[in-house]
């Protein structure tokens, strides 16, 4: 049975919110919802996040345009202003002001003899993988395929090809961008260089990106799976692992786990239930490459229980990735990190169901001379927990020195420490360039550095 839903007291300023919806919906393409409005509930949540955004209006952009128009709108009126694709990475609540969502601008273009796609906003990378899968062109997207390609790439994108192909952020050509006083300009090498560089590792700090350019790559098939072995001998695989990766070849991206399995049915029957260590596996190339490369991790790991490896597309590789979790850098992987870890891992009322250990490094670590703001490229390692030890952490901060990843940030507060300080200091002068008053805010900020003085 339906019913009209009632408008809640929680919009910062009703009159406001009203009068910019009517404003929006004069000249609006896509739908505009206020509070109690059908639609309204569903399109200001922020999935992955722990945040409950209460906005004024929500506006559903179907072009740049759009774009343009919710962006002058929200000055006129004086609220506040966030941009939102698929929700991702949305950790800034946009309490009464205007959400604009980007998730009907998902147009995706694949030039094959240019190897470039082009995107709206709104597009997730399933839609780019499958664009660009019959030419045997693959993108560097993320570890879920339902991501959105805009926020991740912006926030740097490190993915499965990473090691071979570098950061997302480094693969693109060139950006169309709404700033902050509602103009659209397009950014690249040769238009607003320094607008370019900062988009490229700096999230959405500089304007709405409402498309994207970016290369794909000579991706026909990967080998790809999971392996699985007893938990009993962690410590010593992990010890194998810190010093196997530093030889490991650029098309191989491995990440070891020590989780608990469901006891489900979907589980393989020789693991289910059980605590197990887990390895990860993709490689851009053929499997018995692969297997030569990952020989001796079998032999530190003892004979696999199951394993779920075969050939594949990029695509139907689909590996899976972090949810909500706590991620650290790290240049090495020392013996008091490893045995934090296990123990963790192995204590039955451990928060902590699951601690990966990811490799990084290969071409994320030789950046070009153009190459954007990414921070901490040359770290070799990143722990991802779901949950949080008091041992674990005390153990980790010597090695981990407080740097950050955009994407897997969660404290918008923090947003500084995913950058190399001269970077950092960088993107405060083109935060000052084009957007002086800091409009783009609800966001990982970076504030406009200070104006010079005459």
């Amino acid at each position: 049975m339906s019913h009209q839903v009632q408008r809640p007291p929680y919009a910062v300023d009703g009159e406001s919110g009203g009068a910019a919806a009517a404003q929006l919906s004069r000249g609006f393409g896509g739908p505009v919802y206020l509070p109690g409005d059908a639609g309204y509930e569903r399109e200001r949540q922020a999935p992955y996040s722990d945040i409950d955004p209460r906005p004024a209006v929500v506006a559903m952009a179907s072009d740049h345009a759009d774009v343009q128009t919710a962006i002058t709108t929200a000055r006129e009126h004086g609220l506040p202003f966030s941009v939102q694709g698929t929700g991702h990475g949305t950790h800034a609540a946009c309490n009464g002001g205007i959400l604009l969502k980007t998730s009907e601008m998902a147009s995706v273009l694949v030039d094959p003899d240019r190897q470039v796609a082009r995107v709206g906003a709104g597009a997730v990378w399933e839609q780019v993988i499958a664009a660009a899968e019959p030419f045997g062109l693959a993108p560097l997207a993320g570890s879920h395929q339902s991501v959105g390609v805009a926020g991740y790439t912006l926030g740097g994108g490190v993915g499965w090809l990473g090691r071979k192909y570098g950061f997302a952020a480094d693969s693109v050509l060139s950006a169309e961008v709404a700033g902050a006083d509602g103009r659209l300009l397009k950014a690249s090498a040769d238009e607003h260089p320094d607008l370019f560089w900062a988009l490229r590792g700096g999230g959405g700090n500089f304007g709405v990106v409402t498309s994207l350019e970016f290369r794909l790559y000579p991706v026909g098939r990967v080998y790809a799976g999971v392996a699985y072995f007893a938990a009993e001998r962690a410590a010593e695989t992990l010890a194998r692992y810190r010093d196997w990766t530093a030889d490991a070849p650029d098309e191989l991206s491995t990440s070891v786990l020590l989780t608990r399995l469901p006891r489900a049915p979907e589980v393989p029957a020789a693991v289910r239930g059980r605590r197990v260590l887990a390895i990860q596996v993709m490689y851009a190339g053929e499997e018995e490459q692969a297997r030569r490369a990952l020989a001796p991790l079998w032999q530190a790991a003892g004979p696999a229980l199951s394993e779920t490896f075969r050939s594949s597309s990029f695509g139907a590789a689909d590996m899976g990735g972090t949810g909500p979790a706590q991620v650290n850098l790290l240049d090495t992987l020392p013996d008091p990190v490893i045995d934090a870890l296990v123990a963790a891992a192995a204590r039955p009322d451990s928060p902590v169901l699951t601690a990966e250990i990811r490799h990084w490094g290969g071409a994320m670590g030789r950046p070009g001379p153009d190459a954007g703001p990414v921070g901490h490229r040359t770290v070799r390692f990143a722990t991802v927990l779901d949950g949080w030890v008091p041992e674990v952490d005390e153990a980790l901060r010597p090695y981990a020195a407080g740097r950050s990843f955009l994407n897997f940030l969660h404290d918008p507060a923090r947003a500084e420490t995913a950058y190399a300080p001269g970077d950092h200091r960088r993107l405060r002068e083109v935060k000052r360039a084009y957007d002086p008053d800091n409009f783009f805010h609800l966001n990982y900020n970076i504030p406009p550095a200070p104006p010079r003085a005459r």
